[in-house]
């Protein structure tokens, strides 16, 4: 949808208009959905031993966690579209906190599966969070917004890593918990966060710069929510819409992969932690593990600033062309971090493949929003479950008898041959001249240097 009082600059500093609290809020949420969506991933080797999950079982529950948000995204891309983002993050962090805090109650592999499903709902918020930006930014600047709210969201992926093994560690080592209590109370505290801040998004946000969309509908300055659906068939029309889709899979469908298997990756299979005890083994494969996710600090925003540069130069094409860059060099670092044996080389070719992995992504959402204004939230909704139909895909790799290394080199070579989707992706004269046009506008509007030819 498009809007007036977009926002042509991003203010970090600043919480006064409204843009600039949903690009906030947007992003905090997102990270702590994130953070739990993730938070018993670092905590696998301790599940492990107390259910005793076999090697089959434990790609199950990596499946699990992620495929329901596949069904969660398109849905939500949907709803948004109807009844906009604020409520839309309000309910979902509020019912998402409650399988996070419930998979305390899981006592064998069957009830683990079950609420590893259900938490997956949460990876929804993605969505919501691209959709705020979205309806908030202008066009020289909104892929920027996109891949730094996101970015900084999906740092909440590392972060858990790091910080999941502390909380662990406080009540077992500090309080003197048992560890079976130890990881149930450590999600019981991710839920909780996640539950209170929804409650913060319904009191800090609002729909768009002109208001909430009930409001809008009410003064007639915006269709009725029935037409959303005609919208989302309108988009899935577009087989732009699904080229998207696949690439997505390709870079954030790994990020969520490598989120899943990271820390037991690193347990089993490097010498380097065969002596250590539990928690110290969790605690430093975490640590590392953790690297991988907090690279989204810089990485993903340098993907949305670097497609808005190429944007601003070479129009849609431009941003195309970067999208394909930045892929292709995932696939191929992706399949260098796959032959690494020893940890010291392993840890910075896994930052070179997360710098890459999270600039596809960036770049992924700074085309996204020009595809079809009219139907962002559906556009939004599907590609973003494209990430997870990729991470649904990829744990099949690691259930199996297949080493996890090869897993991973398979996985780089499939990357890289996406990669060449990219360059399907095509807009036609008249959309380059549109968008150039609004960029300007709204530009001259800020008083702002116009963009260059």
């Amino acid at each position: 949808m498009d809007f007036a009082g977009k926002a042509t600059k991003i203010r970090l500093f600043s919480l006064k208009s409204p843009q600039m609290r949903a690009f906030h809020m947007s992003w905090f949420a997102f990270f702590l959905c994130f953070f739990a969506w993730f938070g018993i991933a670092p905590l696998m080797k301790i599940v492990r031993e107390e259910l005793s999950l076999t090697k089959e079982q434990i790609g199950w529950s990596i499946i699990a966690s992620v495929a329901i948000t596949v069904i969660a995204r398109l849905f939500i891309g949907w709803l948004c579209d109807r009844i906009g983002p604020r409520l839309s993050y309000t309910w979902l962090l509020l019912i998402g906190s409650l399988p996070v805090i419930g998979i305390g109650l899981a006592q064998s592999f069957e009830t683990f599966l079950l609420f590893r499903l259900m938490i997956g709902v949460i990876g929804a918020s993605f969505v919501i969070t691209q959709y705020h930006t979205s309806v908030m930014f202008a066009p020289n600047c909104v892929g920027t917004a996109n891949a730094t709210s996101a970015g900084w969201g999906n740092l909440g992926g590392g972060v858990t890593q790091l910080v999941m093994p502390m909380i662990f560690g406080l009540f077992v080592v500090t309080l003197g918990l048992s560890s079976f209590w130890g990881w149930r109370l450590s999600m019981v505290v991710a839920g909780t966060v996640c539950a209170l801040t929804g409650v913060a998004y319904y009191f800090f946000t609002q729909d768009c710069p002109e208001g909430n969309y009930k409001d809008l509908r009410a003064a007639g300055k915006m269709p009725e929510g029935k037409k959303t659906t005609g919208a989302f068939l309108e988009a899935s029309r577009d087989r732009r819409v699904w080229a998207l889709f696949l690439i997505y899979a390709a870079c954030f469908g790994i990020e969520l992969t490598i989120n899943n298997v990271a820390a037991l990756y690193f347990v089993d299979y490097f010498d380097f932690f065969k002596d250590m005890d539990t928690v110290k083994a969790v605690g430093m494969a975490g640590l590392i593990a953790s690297l991988f996710g907090l690279m989204n600090i810089f990485a993903r925003t340098l993907g949305g600033i670097f497609g808005d540069k190429f944007g601003m130069k070479w129009g849609l094409r431009g941003r195309v062309t970067w999208l394909f860059i930045v892929l292709f060099c995932e696939g191929l670092a992706l399949m260098l971090f796959s032959q690494m044996g020893v940890l010291m080389l392993a840890i910075p070719t896994l930052i070179l493949f997360s710098l890459f992995v999270q600039m596809s992504e960036g770049a992924t959402f700074s085309v996204v929003p020009f595809i079809n204004k009219r139907a962002l939230g559906a556009v939004a909704g599907i590609v973003g479950a494209g990430g997870n139909a990729g991470a649904v895909a990829a744990g099949f790799l690691f259930k199996g008898s297949l080493p996890w290394p090869t897993a991973l080199l398979v996985l780089g070579v499939l990357v890289t041959c996406v990669s060449f989707v990219a360059l399907t992706v095509r807009f036609s004269p008249a959309a380059e001249a549109e968008v150039r046009e609004d960029m300007e506008n709204r530009l001259a509007e800020s008083g702002q240097a116009p963009v260059p030819a």
